[in-house]
């Protein structure tokens, strides 16, 4: 339903803007981005939602960018009235609750008078938590009489007087409207005059007063046909006809009430909140599209180095050769006892020898997948900085298939070393969950788009069901959930050909503030023997491959039945050959608006500025060298390259530079030798840790050499740039060597 109580306040906020529109090239000033923010009121005002929402996005993207807190809050206000418009209120809430935040760390009180009266509107109209909204509106008073705005004042009276009224409180709400009906010739405007005669139609109702209030009623009326919003009219016919119907004058009370119904529906243009709906979900899924992209690179991409697999799976075999060695040495002294004591003795050397083979092993185990990890991931910055530089660099190459596969093969090797680190860390309880709010419609959403590719050169389709009774918000570790789903999905879409992969969930019980949802994954494909259905949560298992079909390692559902473990669940599975295979499985996540809405309170936006840092790195390899420096250029800094400690001692000891972005392992001298050479000589520059190493096996020796914080190669540069800005603004404001 429209509401001109929206309306009226951005309207206000409109008249203080500058009406020129202009075309923006670059960062604009202050007063620029008001004239923005008067465009997406003006659409607003029109009712053309997708533009009005798109444009105040812009605002907001251009406030957080200056860090101007007054036009952030009206961004949110902004975007929060126009999910006010489309019926969205929890979502409109939100958004409000978002600018209201930002508006009290201003001191103008307009903006905060402007966003309680909107949340007073929402709560009051539309949530008919009345007690809650018309709090807000006395919030909204107190800012107006702060700045002796009349106006406002009047037009607050006369949001309480209607709210009052439509929970039957006339005693409660006629103070407000005497105050109202005294002040509104001078102080109110011809938005407004509608609602005032309604309501004095409506109370002199209440008091028996028939023939004043039919007058009231009539006057709402014949001025919201000539100069009122047209929403104020359909009001005022529907309560002159509860009037008439209270009379007994029902062929009138009918008419009325058509007039009502067929003005409301003309309000309504599904097309347009069809689109303005698109353009709210995109203001949504900016933060989780981050998260989607990165796990949509790692489940993508699977197989590749299986060879380098196979040694893994040697070592196994040759400590098991070891114990069957010694068991049968053990068995061979038992059987010699003429020589028992002696036998003994070597049984006991040969025991001990044979320990520490397996301990080893076991070493050696630990040290290859380190190693290989290094090995294989410092090469793939390479070749992924590289492809990423070639195609910012030579935009007809974009469409080569030539890099595509290039970019293809690298991306599919980091995920297959992913996947391995990821067995060995949840094996050794390296793995906690995190507590995030999270969407599980847009979750799933999002995996459909991210299997999109896979799907269509299969020919499949991917059909999604989410059970609407499931809250609109879930606290638990999304991310891990999207992992499991995205490997179930994509595991599906490998075995089905010009078929379909259907994933739904469904709210099966709630107990408390607890919601236990039910997954389902299923396919058409060619589906599992019966078996071999025992087998395919093992590592490293292939069940029916062929020599050129179906690309993987076999890790992907043995990493779903160990994150499935982490969530105290289990994972069941159906499946009959050439009819497909169904998998299901329950989670519990936490239902709580409170906490919801304290962790969105806790998401830190983003306002650093476009300041140029120096920067030094110290980088022994020529490629990375490269790599980086086309980064740290790209985001307007300036970059000195040395190859090795040594440099970075001697230069450190001259210039002056804002972090040091610091190579493990280089010859001559390593980054931890390096960085405790620095700390000893005083200089307290950030130092970042660049390395192919897993964070978790360097940082005790990082911490303990002054080394500020690890960054993984390959990384995303958005991400180094955030650790970056960071540490440079802890060490300006409170000089703080700590390993985050």
């Amino acid at each position: 339903m429209i509401q001109p109580r929206i309306f009226i306040f951005l309207l206000v906020l409109l008249n203080s803007f500058s009406a020129t529109s202009f075309a923006q090239t670059k960062t604009p000033s202050k007063t620029e981005i008001k004239k923005i923010a008067k465009q997406a009121v003006k659409y607003l005002n029109d009712a053309n939602f997708e533009k009005s929402m798109s444009t105040s996005r812009q605002v907001l993207h251009y406030a957080n960018l200056i860090g101007d807190n007054y036009l952030i809050a009206v961004s949110y206000n902004i975007i929060a009235a126009n999910l006010d418009e489309m019926s969205e209120f929890d979502k409109a809430i939100f958004y409000y609750n978002k600018g209201l935040f930002y508006a009290n760390k201003t001191n103008d009180n307009s903006i905060k008078n402007y966003i309680n009266n909107n949340l007073g509107n929402v709560y009051c109209f539309e949530k008919k938590q009345y007690e809650k909204g018309i709090n807000y509106y006395k919030k909204s008073l107190v800012y107006s009489q702060k700045e002796a705005d009349t106006t406002q004042i009047v037009f607050t009276k006369l949001n309480i007087a209607w709210a009052y009224f439509d929970i039957g409180q006339y005693k409660e709400g006629n103070p407000y409207l005497e105050y109202v009906n005294k002040y509104h010739s001078k102080f109110g405007n011809e938005l407004t005059i509608v609602v005032q005669n309604m309501l004095n139609g409506m109370y002199s109702s209440y008091k028996g007063e028939n023939q004043k209030a039919e007058s009231y009623f009539l006057n709402a009326i014949q001025l919201g046909k000539n100069k009122g919003p047209e929403s104020d009219l359909s009001y005022s016919h529907e309560e002159y006809s509860k009037f008439l119907f209270k009379k007994g004058d029902y062929k009138q009370a009918y008419e009325n009430l058509v007039i009502y119904n067929k003005i409301t529906e003309k309000l309504y243009n599904e097309e347009k909140l069809k689109k303005a709906d698109i353009a709210g979900v995109h203001l949504e899924l900016d933060e989780y599209k981050r998260e989607v992209d990165k796990i949509e690179i790692e489940k993508n991409i699977q197989a590749q180095s299986l060879k380098k697999s196979r040694i893994i799976v040697i070592l196994f075999i040759l400590a098991l050769i070891v114990v069957l060695l010694l068991m049968y040495s053990l068995y061979r002294n038992y059987s010699l006892k003429k020589k028992a004591n002696r036998d003994l003795t070597i049984a006991n050397e040969e025991l001990y020898i044979a320990k520490e083979k397996a301990e080893e092993a076991s070493l050696l185990k630990t040290q290859f997948v380190s190693t290989m990890s290094h090995e294989l991931r410092t090469p793939l910055y390479g070749v992924i900085g590289i492809t990423n530089m070639l195609l910012d660099e030579h935009k007809e190459l974009v469409d080569s298939p030539h890099l595509s596969s290039l970019k293809f093969s690298a991306r599919y090797l980091l995920s297959l070393v992913n996947d391995i680190l990821q067995i060995n860390k949840i094996e050794e309880n390296r793995i906690v969950l995190e507590s995030l709010t999270f969407n599980v419609l847009d979750e799933i959403d999002m995996i459909k788009n991210s299997l999109s590719f896979i799907a269509q050169n299969n020919n499949d389709i991917i059909t999604i069901n989410v059970d609407p009774n499931i809250p609109e918000y879930l606290i638990g570790d999304k991310l891990r959930l999207s992992q499991i789903l995205m490997n179930l999905a994509s595991n599906g879409l490998k075995f089905t050909k010009n078929g379909e992969i259907k994933i739904s969930a469904n709210l099966i019980k709630v107990e408390g503030k607890t919601h236990y949802i039910e997954f389902q994954v299923e396919d058409n494909g060619i589906g599992i023997a019966k078996e071999d259905q025992d087998k395919i949560f093992e590592k490293f298992v292939q069940i029916g491959r062929n020599e050129n079909d179906y690309q993987g390692t076999g890790l992907g559902l043995a990493i779903v039945k160990r994150l499935l473990t982490l969530f105290n669940s289990d994972i069941s599975l159906k499946s009959k050959l050439g009819l497909g295979t169904k998998f299901k499985f329950t989670i519990a996540f936490e239902h709580n608006p409170d906490k919801t809405d304290e962790i969105i309170k806790n998401i830190k936006v983003d306002l650093s500025s476009s300041q140029i840092f120096r920067i030094l790195v110290v980088e022994d390899n020529k490629i990375n060298q490269t790599v980086t420096k086309r980064i740290i250029q790209k985001n307007n800094c300036s970059c000195i390259i040395v190859d090795d400690g040594f440099q970075a001692i001697e230069i450190l000891n001259k210039e002056v530079f804002d972090i040091v972005l610091m190579d493990i392992n280089m010859p001559i001298m390593n980054g931890f030798e390096t960085t405790r050479k620095i700390r000893h000589n005083g200089i307290k520059t950030p130092i970042i840790a660049l390395t192919a190493f897993a964070k978790g096996e360097i940082i005790e020796e990082a911490i303990s050499a002054g080394m500020n914080d690890i960054m993984v190669k390959p990384f995303e540069p958005i991400k180094l740039f955030k650790v970056i800005t960071d540490q440079i603004k802890k060490a300006r404001n409170l000089g703080d060597v700590n390993v985050s």
